[in-house]
């Protein structure tokens, strides 16, 4: 079968098993998938239950796909997402995303725990636009033409207005939301030093290994994306050592501001 083929046997799978006219996608970083648990009217399916998709194989993410009611909208939610540096190809990476699209998703918001070099630990970040290092782009090879043109324009990848309301909505809240780069990393190696110097003279606030694989594929799609990055830890030269026990525990502090401002935000989309 083909890859095209693939997503819409993907969509039919999922259609026959209940899944029906999702309004947003959700991809949920390390640590931040417990906001899947709060779908109501759920439907679960483990990854490995569905036809043509990749596995998850990184602490903190749970393998799960859920479907269901959450904020007032119908939403279809990333337990935990796959990275480029699992060894899989973008496509598989990106997979999910054109599933979404397939099954009439109008946008998606995408979380990650981050590295910060403008922000520290604790921090969420409204990522207004993105550096692509990871050396590889998933619209290589044969373009999609059902889903998108040859040559999507990125200059606004992270859609303005969802971005307006997500600050809105922080505010009214009193939950503190700023707003920056994030900087795209293969990974699995965090970066040394001297890359973070240089990616701070490039611009960069955050960076992480997911994220922009998934964002150019919805922009291709049509999708209207919203990013938020939480900031887990100083990247590499700013504090003496990293480790992802670290990001995990991070997200766990502020996941409470981070549940509630996702929900707040659906609930104004």
């Amino acid at each position: 079968m083909t890859y095209l083929e693939n997503i819409y046997e993907t969509r039919d799978f999922l259609k026959n098993a209940g899944v029906e006219a999702p309004e947003f996608g959700l991809i949920l970083g390390s640590g931040l998938g417990e906001l899947a648990e709060e779908i109501e009217n759920a439907l679960v399916f483990d990854y490995a239950d569905i036809p043509n998709w990749a596995q998850s194989t990184v602490v903190g993410h749970a393998g799960k796909l859920v479907y269901g009611d959450l904020a007032g909208k119908k939403v279809l939610a990333l337990q935990g997402r796959i990275h480029y540096y699992e060894g899989l190809g973008l496509q598989a990476v990106t997979f999910p995303v054109r599933v979404m699209k397939a099954l009439g998703c109008t946008g998606i918001l995408v979380t990650n725990a981050a590295g910060g070099v403008s922000f520290g630990p604790g921090t969420l970040m409204a990522i207004s636009d993105h550096i692509n290092m990871t050396g590889a782009n998933p619209l290589i090879g044969e373009n999609l033409d059902e889903f998108g043109p040859r040559f999507p324009d990125m200059s606004k990848a992270y859609t303005p207005e969802y971005r307006e309301i997500a600050h809105r909505v922080a505010k009214e809240a009193g939950i503190k939301l700023d707003e920056g780069v994030y900087c795209g990393w293969s990974g699995p190696a965090y970066e040394t030093p001297a890359e973070i110097r240089a990616l701070k003279t490039l611009g960069a606030d955050a960076v992480g290994m997911s994220t922009v694989p998934e964002v150019i594929v919805a922009v291709h799609s049509g999708l209207k994306v919203l990013g938020i990055s939480c900031i887990t830890n100083h990247a590499a030269g700013f504090q003496d050592s990293l480790s992802h026990e670290e990001v995990v525990a991070v997200t766990q502090q502020v996941k409470g501001d981070f549940k509630g401002l996702i929900k707040a935000i659906l609930a104004e989309l």
